[in-house]
């Protein structure tokens, strides 16, 4: 039977960590939890250092998100500025600007699509911190949630690093602070001077250099939606890239025969209910990747994929009941296809 995989190789190879590592070397592993799923960190270490040894620092700008970006943490600075007083600027950390900075961006360019503002959504459906839904909300708290759940309500003064709670925003960074932690650890292994890794939050994942026998971090992208025949995964060789997905399936809840989706559409404040059932992105930046993913599988099938054609973003759509050998590609993908 003829092999369906499709491989995928990044155009332009950077030649920072592709040097062969020094004989000896091996790919040691440290993992752990953290924000709600596991984390691991797959690294090229000479011969007679450790990895584990650098679990501190590691742990150390996981541990930062969470307390920056949490709304789990009611202490978190991102809780605070959720419970400040209407009509306050608050100030808040570099780090937690950045993330937020790119969101709105990101906000702006989709139209609302992705909204870290949304959070007041979220919780009402049952997808925060509050406890889950047994059934939907009713019609006008869907409506008075979407009133205040905007991203065009929050202004930002990034060079003062503060922002202006305008009353009831509720910011949830839940879809791009994972992908920022990942960029966080990659950072601080290349700081320490770690050349060849993969570092993986939860499913989203950024590589760099390759391992001992000269092969590159592979990454496969198995089908995680049901399909109908094959499920082959497509093959993705990360370096100096980074792979994040979003999908339909990930926590849902059921009523009256229906089935209701975390991705919250937060133009209508409904959950996504389309064919198109999870969005797979390339970008260098995990965080940039892990808040495309999500904007456009809110776009949907036919939007989401006009949008990543446009604007040249390497994406995979999966659709539930297709073959995952079938899932179409944007042009930027399928140009790196082998």
């Amino acid at each position: 039977m003829r092999d369906a995989r499709r491989v995928i190789i990044p155009l332009n190879l950077a030649p920072a960590g592709l040097e062969r590592p020094a004989p000896g070397a091996t790919v040691q592993m440290v993992g752990g939890r953290t924000m709600g799923t596991s984390w691991s960190v797959r690294a090229v270490m000479p011969a007679g250092t450790s990895l584990e040894s650098h679990r501190p620092g590691i742990e150390g700008e996981l541990d930062l998100v969470i307390r920056q970006m949490s709304t789990w943490e009611p202490g978190s600075a991102l809780s605070r500025f959720n419970q400040a007083p209407a009509g306050s600027w608050r100030p808040l950390p570099r780090e937690l600007m950045q993330v937020l900075d790119c969101g709105m961006g990101l906000a702006a360019e989709t139209k609302g699509a992705f909204d870290p503002a949304a959070g007041a959504l979220v919780n009402l459906w049952g997808f925060g911190p509050e406890p889950a839904r047994q059934l939907p909300p009713t019609e006008p708290a869907i409506t008075e949630a979407v009133a205040v759940s905007s991203w065009q309500r929050v202004r930002l003064d990034p060079a003062g690093c503060r922002a202006l709670q305008p009353g009831g925003v509720y910011l949830d960074l839940s879809g791009i602070a994972k992908g920022h932690a990942v960029d966080r650890v990659a950072a601080c292994l290349e700081a320490d001077g770690i050349a060849s890794y993969l570092v993986e939050i939860g499913g989203e994942l950024r590589g760099r250099g390759v391992k001992p026998d000269m092969t590159p971090w592979w990454v496969g992208l198995e089908a995680q939606v049901p399909t109908v025949g094959d499920s082959a995964p497509v093959l993705i060789a990360l370096h100096g890239l980074s792979v994040a997905s979003s999908g339909d399936h990930q926590r849902v809840f059921e009523a009256a025969g229906r089935r209701y989706s975390h991705t919250i559409d937060p133009r209508t404040g409904y959950p996504v209910d389309e064919k198109l059932s999870s969005v797979t992105v390339l970008d260098e930046s995990c965080m940039r990747a892990d808040a495309l993913a999500t904007a456009i599988l809110v776009l949907g099938e036919e939007a989401g994929q006009a949008y990543a054609a446009a604007r040249g973003i390497p994406s995979l759509f999966g659709f539930r009941g297709l073959p995952a050998s079938q899932w179409p590609m944007s042009p930027a993908l399928a140009a790196m296809v082998e």
